[in-house]
């Protein structure tokens, strides 16, 4: 598996200031603005897609953290993990493939239910500005490391 840089945001958002904020994620060198932060409910995922064509799934949990994995499942093939279920166990965020139930560590896109299978985790930050723009450039906050 290749060393992914994971920047998880962990400031706690109103639905007044979430609405300014972009969801960005690392893809090919870059950042690519996906939606904002306002559209994401928390413990619910959506889709995105990215500028060379990938599907990810972006997600917000219950604590305000976001997170972007890759949408397909390894499973069955189906680009579904955004409509997964989010969860935690042993202090570690996951998702609930709607399918077949398997869970994916948030952080690092290890199945918690089979060592073997992983899927590709994204960079996330969050950003002042809506999608698109320029914004102020202004990072709200991030924290994480090499995974």
């Amino acid at each position: 598996m290749t060393a992914v840089t994971t920047e998880v945001t962990t400031e706690t958002t109103t639905p007044e200031t979430a609405a300014g904020v972009r969801v960005e994620v690392r893809a090919d060198g870059g950042w690519a603005a996906v939606c904002r932060l306002s559209d994401l409910v928390p413990g619910r995922g959506v889709a995105a897609l990215l500028p060379d064509g990938r599907q990810i799934a972006v997600f917000r949990d219950r604590a305000g953290r976001t997170y972007a994995v890759g949408n397909r499942d390894p499973f069955t093939g189906a680009y579904v993990l955004s409509r997964g279920l989010l969860g935690s166990a042993g202090g570690r965020a996951f998702v609930a493939s709607p399918l077949l139930k398997q869970r994916f560590d948030l952080a690092t896109g290890r199945c918690l239910d089979d060592d073997a299978v992983s899927v590709p985790v994204y960079a996330v930050r969050t950003r002042r500005g809506a999608p698109g723009t320029a914004g102020s450039g202004r990072r709200t906050e991030q924290s994480g490391g090499e995974r």
